[in-house]
């Protein structure tokens, strides 16, 4: 049976629904084991505590931008196989974001504030780029994945040295990552121009300064 098309309103329910359940505590579920589950608990004085859970706090809300630029791409993407790969990514990244979350909470901390924030933005700009055309809203995927990353590796080398629970989750997320930024080039995606490539990474910036505290 072919399912109808949403009306305009219904899209703004779908997507409204998809923002709380993405920026509530507790509302995703994933679908494979926290690879955290497989290590042990380190003991972590305080200081490494909230250098921790400030560094996994920054990764939380990446996961909740990633779902919203996902949205906002699948929400103007013109053909059915680009949405498709929009919506699969963004399913397979659900796991990340529940991962973040529990290692949160074992961290005895909570996500940022500014997450809703964030999502309205990052949807915005996915749906920015989908507009412009799929190639380009491709090229946008490939290269935020590569920025990310980046970003992982980084977070790899800073996480406290006894923290191996959040640092098996960020070594899975970087695994998944990249074979979501080479999936995006591989279907046609577009390099961007550098002066889109630097907003990004000031963009970031301004979101991982403020989320490690907030």
């Amino acid at each position: 049976m072919t399912q109808m098309p949403l009306n305009p309103i219904d899209q703004c329910l779908v997507q409204f629904d998809r923002a709380l359940r993405t920026c509530m505590p507790g509302a995703n579920h994933a679908e494979r084991p926290s690879p955290a589950v497989s290590k042990s608990c380190a003991g972590l004085n305080e200081t490494e505590r909230q250098h921790s859970a400030g560094l996994m706090r920054v990764n939380h809300t990446g996961e909740v931008c990633a779902q919203a630029l996902y949205a906002g791409q699948a929400s103007t993407a013109r053909l059915g196989e680009v949405r498709a790969t929009m919506e699969e990514a963004s399913a397979e990244e659900i796991d990340h974001l529940a991962w973040c979350e529990q290692r949160l909470e074992e961290l005895d901390s909570r996500p940022s504030l500014l997450n809703p924030l964030f999502y309205g933005v990052s949807f915005g700009v996915g749906a920015l780029a989908g507009l412009v055309g799929d190639r380009w809203s491709l090229g946008f995927v490939a290269e935020t994945e590569r920025q990310v990353c980046e970003h992982l590796e980084n977070h790899l080398q800073r996480l406290p040295e006894g923290d191996t629970r959040s640092k098996a989750v960020l070594e899975q997320m970087l695994i998944d990552e990249k074979k979501h930024g080479d999936a995006a080039k591989e279907a046609g995606g577009r390099n961007l121009p550098a002066p889109i490539r630097h907003s990004m990474l000031l963009l970031a910036e301004v979101m991982k300064k403020s989320t490690y505290r907030l």
